[in-house]
């Protein structure tokens, strides 16, 4: 068969089998024309998902009867002055979204220059290019986009539902809204308004923003995020690692105001969370890089969700560096849903409260900082335990919590965020009275997140202090553990734990590090065997920290069952308090939820 060359309007086809795989890429790449052109308001309508009909109207700047002609031209473009595919300013620069949309359906282009004195328009049926004619039309561009895929109708087939496809579109407005928030966006689906974004300025402006494209919620628990390095600089929000979801979904990455959908960042935000998010779970976040244009190449991918960094690796150190400052400066925070998911609990399972407790803890309740003048305080306090050790004593000396401590605990107390400690329940559970309502807290999750940061804290500082044991345990394990762990010796001995073989089928702990206390030995050493079957032979423990580091915490925290006397409880608190990312442990579990007052007088109808 000879070679030959394929006539335009199928060439046109296969290019809009590239660029516009479903409607929301169609609408992405309208969108992104109208803030191209400078628009301040831009309103998208849909049938059908978009199959049916499409509409993108803007107030931007306008093409003439010329320019019109030549959008629906392949490769024509206005967003390349100079011809520079490395320094590309704009959101669109291919010059084929246009053509390739007419190729496959059909597109009315209206479209009037701000100061012109009549509007002019311009159909494509597939593929097929009419004469421009005069039309009426204010300021600006209006694209419509008629029975999408028409030409082509086997992409039909590959289409999801009409609810999914719409979804998809919301999607794609809703990503290019949260980074401009200068511009008025309006999304109206089947005749029923899904979006409506009036256009905002000032320094919060972003911020507010994404908490009304994502939700009240994010806007109740995200994190400023605020970083720059070498010409990188790097915004936006993040949620508490308590406010989590099951897909990674809600993760918005935007480089230069793009949105994109770029490995290495979706990576970056998981190494970022890697000690305070359960493996199952994912943050919300949207992060938005700037840097100049020659240091990252968007023409790796046809739909432009992809990018290509000059040096990844100092991006990627960028957005984890910064995560875990704001994560850690966050300290004891939780999030402000968790007490709703807990009184929806008892909702459903017949406590009462009627109607009005479906809106409990609507998100503006959040523990206050800790008063001047009470730091102080709080370190007196902690004299009677050390909460790194919480050496309770034999079991005949601990007592059951009591029901009253207004004579034992100082009033002041419940003026810290976590409050004064009032019972223990289950010997699990800590119940803590906060000046406007009751903090519940989970004893051992909440002290191993505390020897988990003090215990990182010692790793890097290099100073693990080891506690000798008076008779080194022996554990027994397979042969191919014990090689495992013999071979690391000194690695564990970096950590605070030596050990050495012990005939066949065992090992010797003869030191374990000192901020674990009374730990069982043997069980700790049988988990971090299992650490050891994960790693690969030439990776180092230090290269696993996070991991070594939560296995030691877990077995040097206070066990549930445990009875606390009320200055150890108080003493817990106190210290979750001055704990980075302590609203969570290191397996991503909540560590403490709050209640206010009104919310639970609500849930029992007194208001």
């Amino acid at each position: 068969m000879s070679i030959r060359c394929l006539p335009p309007t199928v060439v046109n086809r296969i290019a809009a089998g590239e660029v516009i795989e479903r409607p929301a890429a169609a609408v992405k790449e309208l969108v992104e024309n109208a803030i191209d052109a400078g628009a301040r308001r831009i309103d998208v309508a849909v049938r059908d998902g978009g199959r049916a009909a499409i509409a993108v109207t803007d107030d931007g700047t306008g093409m003439t009867a010329g320019d019109l002609v030549l959008a629906v031209e392949r490769h024509a473009t206005s967003k390349l002055p100079d011809d520079d595919l490395l320094a590309v300013t704009t959101l669109g620069f291919r010059g084929e979204a246009l053509p390739s949309i007419g190729a496959v359906s059909r597109l009315t282009l209206t479209s009037r220059p701000r100061g012109a004195a009549e509007a002019w328009s311009l159909v494509v049926d597939a593929g097929a290019v009419g004469a421009a004619r005069p039309a009426a039309l204010g300021d600006g561009t209006r694209v419509e986009v008629d029975d999408l895929f028409r030409a082509t109708p086997a992409r039909l087939k590959f289409l999801k539902s009409t609810r999914a496809e719409t979804d998809a579109v919301a999607d794609a407005v809703a990503r290019l809204a949260m980074a401009h928030p200068e511009i008025a966006f309006s999304l109206t689906a089947d005749g029923r308004p899904l979006l409506k974004l009036p256009a905002t300025g000032g320094a919060d402006a972003r911020s507010a923003r994404l908490a009304a494209v994502i939700g009240r919620d994010f806007g109740d628990n995200m994190l400023p995020i605020r970083a720059e390095r070498d010409g990188v600089r790097l915004t936006g929000s993040i949620g508490l690692p308590t406010f989590n979801k099951p897909t990674a979904r809600n993760q918005y990455l935007f480089v230069n105001d793009r949105p994109v959908r770029d490995k290495l960042l979706l990576g970056a935000i998981r190494g970022g969370y890697a000690d305070v998010l359960a493996r199952d779970r994912h943050p919300v976040a949207a992060l938005f890089i700037d840097l100049p244009a020659r240091d990252v190449d968007v023409n790796v991918h046809p739909a432009k969700a992809e990018v290509r960094f000059r040096d990844a690796g100092q991006v990627r150190g960028l957005v984890v560096g910064a995560l875990r400052h704001a994560l850690a400066a966050a300290g004891h925070r939780a999030s402000t849903t968790l007490g709703v998911a807990a009184l929806g609990t008892l909702q459903a399972r017949g406590t009462g409260g009627g109607a009005a407790a479906g809106r409990l803890l609507s998100g503006a309740w959040r523990p206050a900082p800790v008063p001047a003048g009470l730091a102080e305080a709080a370190a007196a306090f902690q004299a009677p335990a050390d909460p790194a050790r919480l050496d309770l004593g034999p079991p005949q000396a601990r007592t059951d919590a009591p029901h009253d401590t207004a004579t034992a605990e100082p009033e002041a107390l419940r003026d810290f965020p976590l409050g004064a400690a009032c019972a223990q329940i289950h010997g699990t559970y800590i119940v803590a009275q906060t000046a406007d309502g009751l903090v519940l807290v989970d004893q051992h999750a909440a002290h191993e997140r505390i020897v988990y940061e003090r215990m990182k804290a010692a790793l890097l500082d290099g100073a693990v202090k080891r506690q000798m044991l008076l008779i080194p345990a022996i554990v027994e394990l397979p042969d191919a553990a014990v090689e495992a762990l013999s071979a690391r010796a000194e690695e564990f001995a970096e950590l605070g734990l030596e050990l050495e073989p012990f005939g066949a089928g065992a090992v010797a702990v003869r030191a374990v590090p000192a901020l674990l206390g009374d730990t069982d030995a043997a069980g700790l050493v049988r988990d971090l065997a299992e650490e050891l079957a994960e790693l690969d032979a030439g990776d180092r423990l230090r290269d696993r920290l996070a991991g070594v580091c939560a296995t030691l915490a877990c077995h040097g925290s206070v066990r549930a069952g445990r009875r606390l006397a009320v200055a150890e409880m108080n003493a817990l608190l106190r210290q979750i308090e001055q704990t980075p990312s302590a609203g969570q442990c290191n397996h991503g579990r909540p560590t403490w939820i709050a209640l206010g007052l009104g919310d639970m007088e609500r849930l029992f109808g007194r208001s």
